[in-house]
């Protein structure tokens, strides 16, 4: 895992500074510790910043160059058939000066030019530089597990891993995307390529760009909605799911490094481990956490004895959440921009701990996407049956209830009854409601501003994509896959984590499962109520009953009681700076603080996401 960052004068008579280029490579120093270089060529230049994991030697060290020069990539990542690939250069006459994927992949482009995209089973995003063509090309995985970013003006286009990458580029006039913020406040994080910067988008994922003096072209070279629905057996797929799940384990354990699994006691990780502990050359190692705000839920016993059925070396990690205002701040300053998924709070803290002791961990996200582990599939499924109570909603409203079930049962019904299915499926996703706009924490002037944004555009733009013939849950997978899992939960591990040199590799993304997993109908992920119900068939005997048939948990992150609690007074003193106080509305901010402090609501959720972007705004300069 590394970071990589670069920069293309559209003016190729004007060298690139490299004291720019010098501030952007070292500005992402944590993602790769063991080494930095940068290549300046002309108007372009790359830099990389390295954790070594494959190919430990000078030989992996990038930026890394074809023999003929032509060619120059700077690569983050993990490509998992890496030695297929090599295999079939080889025997075309390509010889190899080392043993990383990098090469190959460098090597795969000048050979087959941007079809080698298709090839790449794994998680990456990159950059190659053409010399002879004077082309830049960027390049995204499939799901975007791995981050990429760009800014372009009339002069310049600047990339990075990380948008403080591109922030170190100097005399950058940034501005806010109001869009972004409108996503923000309903969802917690921007969608799709937006960032909270109007200059500063993402790669789109399965996406690569070309970019030239008087080229920007962007092309797709995975497209979700080609894929099939499969007319197998259900037997059948019970089998193909267990051997190509085996398979992704098996070959996210090559690394030069030793590699750890994060066990919680779940399904996911459960069978992880189990695939892990079976192909894994030494003793594999695992780790479950526990944390002292962690109430009422306690998974390091079942990871224990998941932990000793494997024979793994385990380690139980108790985390204490003491200090959390240092904690989430170093958060904001990691994901560049407000998140306020606070499950980022716990993933932090343990690769925190576990810094220089472990560089490789394997992790279950995407599990729930792809199988069905959420209960919004089963509920989606009978929505024509909650439409006929969507009448209680308007008796709750009025009431004026402060009753925290009675309003979220109004949310429920609100989200559920809504005509337009993208709509549907995005208001079961948040904890906003369509009665309660969360833009009314807003000043006027800048609520002026967003109110004309939709924060439901991306969810619009995915549907309308999708034939006619596809049904609404299965419709919901494939939205999930495209928008949550890349916008909220890969953004969550790879900075979270990222921020600490450790790489978390996630063997449910993998081609050939995703690819099956996508044609399996939506009747055979939840079935009959249950959730993963595929799943589950296809690890019996593998994974314990006892794992397979409990209730799904999860890491339970109490924010709206710290808000009430120890977090109290800081939450006042970010929101009544002058910059912030200009941004939000104090006085309705306030209020709503006030009956969530005295129990008379539940607006945890909003406050939270209120303290992460004042945080934000105290600690950036942006231009409104």
């Amino acid at each position: 895992m590394c970071g990589i960052s670069g920069a293309y004068y559209f003016d190729s008579n004007v060298d690139l500074e490299k004291d720019n280029l010098l501030r952007m490579n070292n500005a992402i120093v944590h993602r790769g510790p063991d080494n930095g270089s940068i290549n300046v060529i002309g108007h372009v230049g790359l830099g990389h910043r390295r954790l070594s994991i494959l190919d430990l030697s000078l030989n992996g060290n990038q930026p890394m160059q074809t023999n003929d020069d032509r060619f120059t990539i700077v690569y983050n990542g993990e490509v998992y058939n890496f030695l297929e690939i090599k295999e079939k250069l080889s025997k075309i006459g390509y010889v190899f000066n080392s043993t990383t994927d990098t090469e190959v992949i460098l090597k795969a482009f000048q050979e087959y030019g941007t079809a080698c995209f298709t090839m790449l089973n794994g998680m990456f995003a990159l950059a190659i530089y053409d010399n002879k063509d004077d082309l830049l090309y960027l390049c995204r995985d499939r799901f975007g597990i791995k981050p990429l970013y760009f800014y372009k003006d009339k002069d310049k286009l600047l990339f990075s891993s990380e948008i403080k990458a591109i922030k170190a580029y100097e005399n950058l006039n940034l501005s806010l995307n109001y869009q972004a913020l409108s996503e923000y406040l309903w969802f917690g994080n921007p969608l799709g390529n937006l960032t909270f910067y109007e200059q500063i988008e993402e790669v789109n994922s399965g996406t690569y760009i070309i970019i030239g003096i008087n080229t920007f072209v962007e092309k797709k070279y995975f497209d979700i909605n080609s894929i099939k629905e499969n007319d197998l057996t259900e037997n059948q797929i019970i089998n193909r799911v267990s051997s190509l799940l085996e398979e992704s384990v098996k070959s996210q354990l090559i690394s030069d490094v030793p590699v750890g699994v994060f066990l919680s006691g779940g399904i996911d990780s459960s069978a992880i481990t189990a695939f892990a502990s079976k192909h894994y050359k030494g003793k594999l190692k695992t780790y479950s956490i526990g944390f002292d705000y962690d109430k009422g839920i306690n998974e390091l016993p079942l990871a224990k004895k998941i932990a000793e059925k494997f024979e793994t070396e385990h380690h139980e990690i108790q985390i204490s959440g003491n200090d959390l205002i240092s904690v989430i701040e170093s958060l904001v300053e990691s994901h560049d921009e407000p998140f306020a998924d606070a499950a980022d709070i716990p993933l932090y803290l343990i690769s925190e701990k576990l810094k220089g002791e472990v560089k490789v961990v394997l992790q279950g996200d995407g599990g729930d996407e792809f199988f069905g582990g959420y209960s919004r599939y089963n509920t989606l499924s009978s929505s024509k049956k909650w439409n006929k109570f969507s009448f209680i909603s308007s008796l709750i409203s009025l009431t004026k209830t402060e009753n925290t079930k009675l309003l979220r049962l109004k949310r429920f019904l609100e989200a559920i009854s809504d005509k337009k299915q993208y709509k549907r499926n995005a208001l079961l996703l948040t904890m906003e409601s369509k009665s309660s706009n969360p833009f009314l924490v807003l000043s006027s002037r800048i609520k002026e501003k967003v109110l004309d944004k939709d924060p439901f555009k991306k969810y619009q733009e995915v549907y309308s994509q999708y034939p006619k013939e596809k049904n609404s849950v299965q419709a919901l997978f494939y939205t999930d896959a495209q928008i949550i899992l890349k916008d909220t939960f890969f953004e969550k591990v790879d900075k979270s984590v990222m921020a600490n040199s450790m790489e978390v590799r996630v063997p449910f993304i993998d081609n050939n499962l995703t690819d099956f997993m996508l044609s399996v109908p939506s009747s055979l992920k939840t079935k009959n109520g249950e959730q993963k119900y595929i799943l589950k068939k296809a690890l019996r005997g593998i994974v314990p009953d006892e794992v397979l048939d409990g209730k799904k948990k999860g890491f339970g992150v109490p924010y709206a009681y710290w808000l009430k609690t120890s977090l109290a007074d800081y939450f006042c003193k970010q929101i009544q700076t002058k910059k912030v106080s200009n941004f939000i509305d104090s006085n309705e901010v306030l209020r709503l603080f006030t009956l969530h402090k005295n129990g008379k609501g539940n607006y945890g959720f909003l406050l939270w996401k209120v303290l992460i972007l004042a945080i934000w705004l105290n600690n950036n300069a942006i231009n409104e």
